[in-house]
């Protein structure tokens, strides 16, 4: 799945590990926080010195607490400024992690070494070391892939946290290849429970999430001249609507919207803070969101990416389509 002497760089630069930080992107989803967790936990098994975090929010998404397993995750505060190694999870630039972005010109500046492991195409490749190939169905695929480079075994803690970003990643192994296949396999055979993994991960929610949900979606339009005629189905998520759900609700909107046939392309503005919004797309197969996520500033793969943007919601609409029109 991935270039081998780039896994073989990445086992190198862990063998000899002994102080590491793990970042994952802002807004972390559990293969950003699932594939940081697994290898800092392979890691911190070998004696390093671990410390797992993310930009922002403040707070661990709840469903994926549970993979904390040795209690590794620490705040964006508690992150040293300088690391002899940093390892960038997931994140295809330095902008996506945050406020945390900083650690990475400060590390390499004192002469340490960062290492970035990613899928996606937009990748800038920022650090000193990359393993990236966005062919890879999920960044905790080719996380597995520098496991196996350093022989170690995969037992339940560390296959589930492999799982949790191939499974949702994968889009619930929609998008999954015999490759995909072959390692869940091997998750499941570690000790991996699939049916209690995905409720807990995709399905759960707090009862608060129905009528978050049902204003949101009633908010709901269709443009089917956008895109060149294939259609935009787009609605937005304000901070009052958010208030009372986690930020796994809000993610998971734009699967919901993306159900209208008559769109090719999905688009949901979700609210951080007062007019600053986190925008999520996602095509069914003619339109690569990519390109129209990087012409904003963000990034992403060919049918889901996303980026952020200032200021009211419905001139960023407006901005959207006219982008995806071009």
């Amino acid at each position: 799945m991935s270039d081998l002497g780039d896994i073989a760089g990445a086992a190198e630069l862990l063998r000899t590990a002994t102080d590491v930080t793990l970042l994952a992107h802002v807004n972390p989803d559990a293969d950003a926080l699932g594939s940081a967790l697994a290898l800092g936990l392979a890691l911190h098994r070998r004696g390093a010195a671990v410390r797992v975090s993310f930009g922002s929010p403040d707070t661990v998404p709840e469903t994926l607490r549970p993979l904390d397993y040795a209690g590794l995750l620490v705040p964006a505060a508690d992150v040293p400024e300088v690391t002899p190694l940093l390892i960038a999870l997931d994140t295809g630039s330095v902008e996506r992690l945050g406020k945390l972005g900083d650690r990475v010109a400060s590390t390499i500046a004192a002469g340490g070494n960062v290492l970035v492991i990613d899928h996606h195409a937009s990748n800038t490749y920022y650090g000193t070391h990359h393993v990236v190939n966005e062919h890879a169905v999920a960044t905790a695929a080719l996380v597995a892939d520098v496991l196996d480079a350093l022989d170690v075994s995969l037992d339940a803690e560390l296959a589930s946290c492999v799982y949790a970003g191939i499974v949702t990643d994968s889009g619930s192994f929609r998008r999954a290849t015999p490759e995909t296949h072959q390692l869940a396999a091997r998750l499941l055979a570690a000790g991996v429970n699939p049916d209690t993994t995905a409720r807990e991960l995709m399905e759960a929610h707090p009862f608060a999430y129905l009528p978050m949900l049902s204003t949101v979606l009633g908010r709901a339009r269709l443009d089917r001249d956008a895109a060149g005629g294939r259609g935009v189905v787009y609605t937005y998520v304000t901070l009052e609507d958010s208030k009372d759900v986690r930020a796994e609700e809000i993610e998971s909107v734009v699967d919901i919207v993306r159900t209208a046939r008559e769109a090719e392309v999905a688009a949901v503005f979700k609210e951080i803070e007062p007019l600053s919004w986190s925008v999520s797309l996602r095509s069914v197969s003619e339109v690569d969101v990519k390109d129209v996520a990087v012409a904003m500033g963000g990034g992403g793969h060919r049918r889901a990416a996303g980026y952020t943007a200032e200021g009211p919601v419905e001139p960023l609409i407006e901005t959207l389509l006219a982008t995806l029109s071009r």
